[in-house]
């Protein structure tokens, strides 16, 4: 099964350079003008497309194997999480908000 989340934006250069920075790489692949394709993992995908009647009420979590190091690469790159928090159960939820107000948000396991 491949899975393809897509996001909704205003502005492709300006969500292009956005989660370029977030993901630190460039789209695996630009299908055509207005959509870019990540991808996350082995047919697992994160995907942008110019639909600005629809752009800003994403929400998508990528729970990652090594929390710590995925958000210290992605403040690297110059992006900080708008929030951060741990949850009664330990898991720890950082989120990120693109330029049209799309929240990308990581979540790690909770420590040993």
């Amino acid at each position: 099964m491949d899975l393809f989340a897509g996001i909704s934006v205003s502005d492709y250069a300006t969500a292009t350079a956005w989660y370029e920075q977030l993901l630190g790489a460039p789209p695996a692949f630009l299908p055509n003008d207005i959509e870019a394709v990540w991808e996350l993992a082995e047919h697992r995908y994160l995907y942008i497309e110019v639909v600005p009647e629809h752009a800003g009420h994403a929400q998508h979590t990528l729970f990652v194997a090594d929390f710590d190091a995925t958000l210290a690469a992605i403040a690297d790159r110059g992006l900080e999480p708008t929030t951060r928090e741990t949850y009664e159960n330990g898991v720890r939820h950082a989120t990120f908000f693109d330029p049209d107000g799309n929240e990308i948000s990581y979540g790690g396991a909770p420590l040993d």
